[in-house]
């Protein structure tokens, strides 16, 4: 192929491949490299047809324009440097490198050694230099057109107090549902196609929020083990949608099922993973990254930059106090925003992100340059508020506008369930949204986004379902996953045909579902609860991409999806249940208090009370105080009660004597308008709810 770089003097200010209709253009970053060189491929990726040295460099910024080249060109790039890695350089110009701002990837990675920058098996370890080429068994990008068809499509911009999450994947949704065509299954299509919008419609969420769909790979040891990286939690294209969901060969198809979700109101939200890569420690491949700046791209250890500084578990941390490592994560978000058209992102070890060089700080880089940036500060943004590095614990830690995963609501509200004493007290701040985590820097109490379960971990059947992990099937004879779930099986381990314990479990599922959907802040549902989804007691299914990961839609309850229907229905029916800001115990200069706290009799909770570690019953009066109104703008009480069968007297709140019964998770029929009354049994293992009777207030 006889192609030159054009004698255009400019320079783009965009990174990557950028196709402007008559020619393409290509620039990629490196501070410490000497040379760069663009490869272009056959369109089968076979043969590299043309190695051509990018003309161009202006600070560190590589770049070159070819005329006559377009959509459907695959490329990678060679980097020459200095190979010192005691200096943390890894400059090896026999390795292929994906392009970091690729919007399309081509072909599959073939496991070989010679992706390598160093010779496995030598004496000296990642000190040595590999000679072969990685381009025959490595992908490459590929140049894309972003034209699309959006006509019709808006964003949405939900307010959080009208949000409720649907965490999912898009094979496991999609894989076995009998509605979904056979060539859309695990595809972005197939995510779109009309039995699951209608299913997602149907049960009321507001959001989806989607496992990695950016480009990953499948780690070398779980394909030598016959098994898959299904989370997707090793991401080497920030910009490229996952090939292995598309059904052809199109970045659009992403687009589509994005469209298709806006117009039936529902959101869409990514799992992104920008605090570490696939390429692993010093030890791993040079697949992208390394191999154009290693000293860079990542952190290296403070006291020897041969090694990764790794505060992930997975053997790198990006190096995003870096200017330009920043850039590319501020651009890959503004690409899924902007040209993908998403509504926000849940940041996987968001802790990592936060740390200016070893500390974690809510005011760093990163941050700031969220907050500042006039697209992404206007959509869902969602940490993950820890990391496995020293101080990376950091729920609560977050700054405005950021949201948290609130695993502590997780564990507390399990704990309450199952039996666990003195949990009332912790019950009682989940319910009004974590204040101690959350309430100060003028947060929101919508900052927590509440969650029974989520992908990591037991689902909500298998925490009723099952007493200890059965990771098994992983290979790693069940050492990995968490071994504190705070799980029961409630009397049999696994599945069983003993009714009683069907029951209650079924009960317990209920009353915990319940509490998410009562409490304050923003509920989580991991997909598949609804149906009484089971992974076979497996709490890490990352590599499982089969029948233990996907959705078994043949086991669906039907009477148990329709609860959770009208339960999220529920919620949105009480805006007292979803308040913007914290409820206030103090009476204000009217009498009326946000929220009070009651005993089974009726009379107020008291240090003795909160103190019982044998109480298992807890009632709260909440009301929502309209602004300018002479009373309450709604009024509810909330009995969660997980001992026995138990009367109780209805507190009086704000002047309501009487009290309808409007929803009772262990009736047959839980919603409805029930007998009033002032006094009332509440059922063992139930969330009961009242409103005031019509006209009772006095």
């Amino acid at each position: 192929m006889n192609l030159t770089f054009s004698e255009l003097d400019f320079i783009k200010p965009e990174l990557g491949a950028e196709y402007t209709g008559q020619g393409t253009h290509f620039a990629v970053f490196s501070a410490h490299a000497e040379k760069i060189e663009l490869c272009l491929f056959s369109p089968d990726g076979r043969e590299e047809t043309a190695r051509m040295p990018l003309p161009k460099r202006e600070g560190d910024i590589w770049s070159g324009y070819i005329e006559g080249i377009g959509p459907g060109t695959l490329y990678g790039y060679r980097a020459h440097g200095p190979y010192d890695p005691h200096n943390g350089h890894r400059f090896n110009p026999n390795k292929l490198l994906l392009d970091p701002y690729a919007k399309l990837v081509a072909g599959e990675l073939i496991w070989d050694d010679a992706l390598f920058g160093y010779t496995i098996g030598s004496p000296e370890g990642d000190l040595s230099f590999d000679e072969r080429d990685s381009a025959p068994f490595m992908v490459k990008g590929v140049v894309q057109d972003p034209t699309f068809d959006w006509a019709g499509e808006e964003a949405i911009r939900r307010p959080w107090t009208e949000t409720i999450i649907y965490e999912t994947h898009v094979r496991g949704m999609t894989m076995t549902h009998p509605g979904v065509p056979d060539e859309l299954r695990g595809t972005f299509l197939g995510m779109a196609s009309d039995p699951i919008i209608e299913h997602l419609t149907k049960l009321g969420v507001s959001a989806i929020e989607l496992m990695p769909v950016q480009y990953f790979l499948d780690d070398r040891y779980l394909v030598e083990r016959n098994l898959r990286n299904y989370w997707g939690y090793q991401t080497l294209g920030f910009f490229a949608p996952h090939e292995r969901y598309l059904k052809g060969d199109r970045f659009t198809e992403f687009k589509t099922m994005v469209k298709r979700f806006h117009s039936v109101g529902i959101e869409v939200l990514m799992d992104v993973v920008y605090n570490h890569t696939a390429e692993g420690s010093e030890r791993g491949p040079t697949l992208s990254f390394r191999g154009l700046d290693n000293f860079s791209y990542y952190r290296q250890s403070p006291d020897e930059p041969r090694h990764t500084y790794d505060t992930t578990g997975t053997g790198n941390t990006l190096n995003v106090a870096h200017p330009l490592v920043l850039r590319m994560v501020l651009d890959s978000l503004r690409y899924w925003v902007g040209v993908m058209h998403i509504d926000g992102f849940r940041f996987d070890l968001a802790s990592t992100l936060g740390r200016e060089y070893m500390e974690f700080d809510r005011e760093g880089g990163f941050f700031d340059a969220i907050r500042q940036d006039p697209i992404l500060a206007g959509v869902k943004l969602i940490a993950e508020p820890w990391d496995v590095g020293e101080g990376g614990y950091q729920l609560g830690g977050f700054p405005p506008p950021f949201r948290e995963w609130n695993d502590r609501f997780r564990d507390d509200v399990r704990r309450f369930w199952k039996g666990d004493g003195g949990m009332v007290p912790v019950l009682a701040e989940r319910i009004l949204g974590s204040p101690v985590q959350f309430r100060h820097s003028d947060r929101a109490a919508t900052s927590s986004i509440n969650l029974v379960s989520a992908h990591d971990g037991f689902t909500l059947m298998d925490t009723v379902s099952y007493g200890e992990k059965h990771n098994e099937a992983n290979g790693e004879e069940n050492r990995d996953g968490h071994s504190d779930n705070h799980s029961d099986n409630m009397g049999a381990e696994g599945p069983t045909d003993n009714g009683e314990i069907i029951e209650a479990r079924k009960r317990r599922r209920a009353a915990m579902l319940a509490t998410l959907m009562i409490s304050q802040g923003v509920p989580m549902v991991l997909g598949g609860d609804e149906l009484g989804n089971s992974q076979q007691g497996n709490n890490n299914a990352y590599c499982q991409d089969n029948e233990i990961g996907w959705l078994d839609w043949s086991g669906a309850e039907d009477s148990f999806v329709d609860f959770c229907r009208k339960l999220l229905a529920f919620r949105k029916d009480h805006p007292v249940l979803r308040q913007e800001r914290f409820l206030d115990g103090e009476p204000d200069e009217n009498g009326r208090v946000e929220i009070a706290w009651y005993k089974a009799d009726g009379s107020p909770m008291d240090e003795d009370a909160w103190h019982d570690a044998e109480l298992r019953l807890i009632c709260a009066y909440i009301c929502r105080v309209g602004q300018g109104e002479a009373s309450p703008a709604g009024e509810i009480v909330l009995v969660l009660n997980a001992g026995g069968d138990c009367e109780i007297a209805l507190p009086r709140g704000n002047g309501s004597r009487r009290w309808q019964r409007v929803l009772d998770t262990a009736a047959e029929e839980p919603f409805g308008t029930f007998a009033s009354a002032d006094r009332d049994t509440i059922p063992a293992q139930s969330v009961v709810a009242f409103v005031p009777q019509e006209g009772g207030n006095g």
